[in-house]
């Protein structure tokens, strides 16, 4: 199981929700504004289609009435100013970003972990999105080809289906090639084209480059080893080569303890992270309750009291960075980890 698996209610009978989701897609948007209030005519360039993770995401207007089933894509939605066309959001890990709160303030929380089919049709959506392929996959919320054989278009973020991803390779997946800010950038594109707000998502776009830039000047780190924590204390979920994490090590030039392993985030016996013996640990700091160690609290206390981690060099030390748990994720939320891990370098020492 990985460390995304959750709990999901079973799909219901749909005879009583097909009418009504039917009807709205026939119907289309209510509210036929688009991105900036003005007029969505023919001429605004819709119907437009994205393509998407192999799938062709088609829209005859702007989306009115979204539902994001990750916290991932909820957050970029309302970084690009798009709350009043969200009616639901689902699966946290973390309070929202920093700035987004009263944005975030009235939009449903369809569910904590994964909602179920009806759920999600009862909120009648014109979008569906979601961070990963296994939210929109089987064992997930529901397939994009139940949701597109009711005429609900969706859209899964390419970071989960990005070159080298191989999402059936057990747990979170494996990744051949690493994953680049490229990614999450195309997101951020592709999601304010739907959505008809381009100059929205430029805007984000040079702002999240420009804040790498000022994170990443004056560090030393070339031979600092880095170690990933995600959550769980008795098998822990540790970052491999090429996901987020990678992302992160590479922006800051550091080095990942576990770059030779492919897999996103494998499952490390304590006596194995004892042999690497990382520089720093960096902590997510989640506030589920679905495993064990989920706080950064936890995790240090656990790292501190067990005798396979005790001695450890970043433990003795005290060499720990907190990150969110969206910030270990390839999401908009990767630029604050990159943040947070070169001032926690500096913080350490770690700067020219």
């Amino acid at each position: 199981m990985s460390r995304h698996a959750l709990l999901s209610s079973a799909l219901p009978s749909l005879a009583l929700l097909l009418a009504p989701v039917l009807a709205l897609t026939a119907c289309g948007p209510q509210d036929d504004r688009g991105g900036d209030g003005t007029e969505a005519a023919a001429g605004s360039g819709y119907p437009r289609t994205v393509d998407n993770c192999g799938h062709e995401v088609t829209l005859d207007a702007p989306p009115q009435r979204a539902v994001s089933l990750n916290q991932g894509t909820t957050e970029i939605l309302l970084s690009l100013g798009l709350e009043d066309r969200v009616v639901g959001t689902a699966t946290w890990t973390d309070p929202i970003m920093e700035g987004l709160e009263e944005a975030n303030g009235d939009i449903p929380r369809l569910a904590e972990n994964n909602p179920s089919f009806e759920r999600v049709l009862e909120a009648e959506p014109d979008l569906v999105t979601a961070s990963f392929v296994s939210t929109l996959g089987a064992g997930g919320v529901a397939t994009r080809e139940q949701f597109e054989e009711l005429g609900v278009p969706s859209y899964v973020s390419p970071t989960d289906c990005a070159a080298g991803k191989d999402n059936e390779d057990g747990g979170d997946g494996s990744r051949s090639e690493p994953l680049t800010l490229d990614a999450v950038y195309g997101e951020i594109h592709d999601l304010a084209e739907i959505f008809g707000v381009e100059e929205r998502g430029e805007e984000l776009v040079g702002e999240l480059r420009d804040r790498v830039d000022a994170a990443t000047e004056d560090l030393e780190v070339e031979d600092v080893s880095l170690m990933y924590w995600f959550a769980n204390a008795q098998s822990p979920y540790l970052a491999g080569c090429c996901g987020a994490p990678g992302a992160i090590t590479g922006a800051v030039g550091a080095k990942n303890a576990f770059d030779d392993t492919h897999s996103e985030w494998p499952q490390i016996n304590w006596e194995t992270v004892a042999d690497r013996d990382p520089d720093v640990i960096v902590l997510g700091d989640l506030t589920r309750d679905s495993q064990t160690a989920e706080s950064a609290a936890a995790k240090i206390e656990f790292l501190e009291d067990n005798p396979a981690t005790r001695n450890l060099t970043a433990v003795r030390e005290e060499r720990y960075v907190l990150l969110s748990g969206q910030a270990m994720n390839p999401s908009i939320r990767t630029v604050e980890g990159i943040e947070l891990v070169a001032d926690g370098l500096r913080e350490l020492g770690y700067a020219r």
